[in-house]
């Protein structure tokens, strides 16, 4: 795609879900008024350029036991009927109890968000006919293959935060600019400013409003893609970006002198911004997630599963997800909603961090108020005393709000059932992983040559037992709900397993390995040769990058 006659890589107006086809995929016609974006009718929607979505293991294509039962009609009604069970077991139905905290601290949950963001769009609409069928087969996977396309480029290249950058040719309407650059200096980003309001007070450091994304006046965010606005969370860790790369621009022109254009300047805290990001996924993130020694595996090895660019579906429809299970009900946000308990609320309900979006219209205020910024300090302590200042585990259980996630369905029209449907995140998760013919867990495992987890491991005893078992799904398993299953027989839900580990890492690694920009290209760049602090400590952890965006 092009805009203004250059390479793109906006998505402004796509919200969170929606799908690309190719124009010459079979049926593009008939999808495209079944909610799917036709690329050549995309230009109002998002302008990207899109690589492909393909199988992490494609010698498991076409097997039909490495795949859920698809034979018949009868056959793939009743495993539709068996994933919406499994689905709605797996939601609590009460608030959790504190048990349920993992030790890894809530940043690493939407760091995860971020990233997803980075690599990927086009894998979960919520209005596509693939998953409102009925009956709903498994497509075949020379079909998904056509059909589905990446608006993103998997590079962790943060092109989300940089869009087509400074010095691309504007739209002559202002109101059309996706990523805004400072007018008083062209290397630095804009950065919104909150909106003063009495309720509350403001968060330290009170002088220090520029801590919103930049919105047009109908409260849209001006960033590169527009699901970076869909909670407050990614939204404030979107912000910290923003932050990140303007302070490295004056970290640039006072150690580097010798760097004097403007594009220089740019382009150098641009790279410095970019491999600070890409090595804090590799090394806190990815650590942080996996389980000891798989970074140090993948890393060490001459090549990786990645063959090419492209998106495995494995990763992106399945063993990804798993930070959706990480996701708490509520936060304890910052002094105004959390502790103390002199405060307006004593905690942050996701319904919240969603209402104080553009989408959710930031509480009637034009801009996100001043009493809403994080206080990331309640985020990434990893030696909390507090229960809630830590993810959930990685786990078959989802917070009870992830069942009801009204902003999924805004604007859908239909019954009340498949409104219900399109926001359920473990019935919508498992139905888009059928849909599009993932194999099971147990044949993923086989082929990394990995042990299976046994029937008996898989079903557990818990809730969802039930389910499991009357659907089959303890031989033949969902591989979404195996990697979450397998983090807590193996892991207790403190880290993904070795499946899930090694999928996610080999993908992330993978596509840093295939970038000739990233990190990893660069001569054993490490952060002690990148942006430091004022104590002349490198930026190492995801804290410490959030100290430098002068957010922490």
């Amino acid at each position: 795609m092009k805009r203004n006659g250059q390479p793109s890589t906006i998505i402004a107006h796509m919200g969170h879900g929606a799908h690309a086809i190719a124009d010459n995929a079979p049926n593009a016609e008939e999808l495209s008024h079944e909610g799917w974006t036709k690329l050549s009718d995309a230009a109002q929607s998002f302008a990207a350029g899109t690589t492909d979505f393909d199988y992490l293991f494609p010698e498991l294509v076409g097997k039909p036991d490495a795949h859920l039962p698809a034979g018949s009609e009868d056959e793939v009604n009743t495993t539709v009927a068996a994933l919406n069970a499994l689905g709605n077991a797996m939601i609590d139905q009460e608030p959790p109890a504190d048990d349920r905290s993992s030790p890894i601290p809530p940043v690493y949950t939407y760091w995860g968000q971020f990233v997803d963001h980075d690599l990927t769009a086009a894998t979960d609409n919520d209005s596509v006919i693939s998953i409102r069928d009925t009956p709903l087969p498994p497509l075949d996977p020379d079909q998904v293959r056509d059909l589905l396309k990446n608006a993103r480029n998997p590079a962790l290249n943060l092109d989300s935060v940089y869009g087509d950058g400074p010095f691309a040719p504007q739209p002559a309407d202002p109101a059309q600019i996706a990523v805004p650059y400072q007018t008083e200096d062209r290397a630095k980003l804009r950065v919104g400013a909150l909106t003063p309001v009495e309720v509350g007070v403001r968060i330290p450091p009170v002088d220090d409003l520029a801590r919103d994304l930049p919105r047009r006046a109908d409260k849209v965010p001006l960033v590169g893609d527009a699901r970076n606005d869909e909670n407050l969370v990614v939204g404030q860790l979107h912000v910290a970006f923003l932050r990140f790369h303007n302070a490295a621009v004056d970290w640039v022109r006072v150690n580097e002198p010798q760097r004097s254009g403007l594009s220089d300047v740019f382009l150098r805290a641009r790279d410095l911004t970019r491999w600070t990001y890409q090595w804090l996924c590799v090394h806190d993130f990815l650590r942080t997630i996996t389980v000891p020694d798989v970074v140090d595996f993948v890393l060490g090895g001459d090549s990786g599963l990645l063959d090419r660019v492209y998106m495995p579906l494995e990763f992106s429809v399945a063993a990804y997800r798993f930070g959706h299970s990480m996701v708490r009900g509520a936060y304890d946000w910052n002094r105004n909603f959390g502790r103390p308990g002199n405060n307006t609320l004593p905690d942050a309900s996701l319904a919240l961090l969603f209402r104080f979006t553009g989408v959710g219209g930031l509480g009637n205020n034009p801009t996100l108020p001043s009493n809403w910024p994080i206080e990331w300090n309640r985020f990434v302590d990893k030696d909390s005393l507090f229960a809630d200042r830590f993810a959930r585990r990685i786990d078959t259980h989802l917070s009870l709000p992830l069942s009801q996630m009204v902003n999924q369905s805004a604007g859908e029209t239909g019954t009340p059932d498949l409104i219900a449907l399109l926001r359920h995140l473990a019935r919508r998760n498992l139905l888009r992983g059928y849909r599009l013919n993932l194999p099971t867990g147990q044949a993923v495992a086989d082929e990394l040559g990995l042990p299976q987890l046994t029937a008996d491991e898989i079903a557990g005893d818990d809730p969802v037992a039930t389910a499991v078992r009357q659907g089959g799904f303890d031989t033949r398993t969902p591989l979404w709900f195996y990697v979450l299953r397998e983090s807590e027989v193996k892991a207790q839900g403190n880290a993904l397993g070795a499946l899930g580990s090694r999928v996610v890492a080999e993908t992330l690694i993978g596509q840093l390995r295939l970038d000739p920009s990233s990190y990893l290209r660069q001569s054993s760049w490490s952060p002690s040769q990148g942006v430091l602090l004022p104590d002349g400590s490198p930026v190492d952890t995801i804290p410490a990058f959030l100290r430098f965006a002068g957010v922490l």
